[in-house]
C-alpha cells in the first residue's frame, strides 16, 4: 500500500528545494559555478550578496518554525555561502590592489 506524505512532509521538502535554489543561485553569482542558462562562469558579487541577504531573511522569519533538520540545513548553506563571499571579495580586492593606478577605479 503506498504512503501518502503529510502537508508538513511536503511542506519541509519543498522549503529545502527552495533553499538550495538560492544556494545554487549565490554559488553562480560567485563565480563558483556555470550559469547552465549562458555556458559560461558569471561573477556578480551584489547579486551573491543579496541573494545571502535573502536567505538570511528567509532565516529571521522563519524562527521557533523549521524542524532541526530544516535549520542545520538552512544555517549550513549560509555559513557556507558567506565564507565563500568573503573569500570572492579579498580576491577581488587583491586583484585590484595588483592592477596600476591607470586601470583603477576612481572612487
Amino acid at each position: 500500500m503506498e504512503e501518502k506524505m503529510d502537508d508538513r512532509e511536503i511542506f519541509s521538502i519543498m522549503f529545502m528545494q527552495l533553499v538550495y535554489t538560492f544556494q545554487n543561485a549565490a554559488v553562480m553569482q560567485l563565480g563558483k559555478m556555470m550559469n547552465p542558462a549562458t555556458n559560461k562562469i558569471e561573477k556578480n558579487l551584489p547579486q551573491a550578496k543579496a541573494t545571502i541577504e535573502m536567505l538570511r531573511m528567509l532565516k529571521a522569519k522563519t524562527v521557533n518554525n523549521l524542524e532541526k533538520q530544516e535549520q542545520d540545513m538552512l544555517d549550513q548553506v549560509i555559513y557556507t555561502l558567506e565564507l565563500n563571499y568573503a573569500d570572492e571579495v579579498e580576491r577581488e580586492k587583491k586583484v585590484q590592489d595588483k592592477k596600476p593606478d591607470t586601470e583603477k577605479p576612481k572612487v
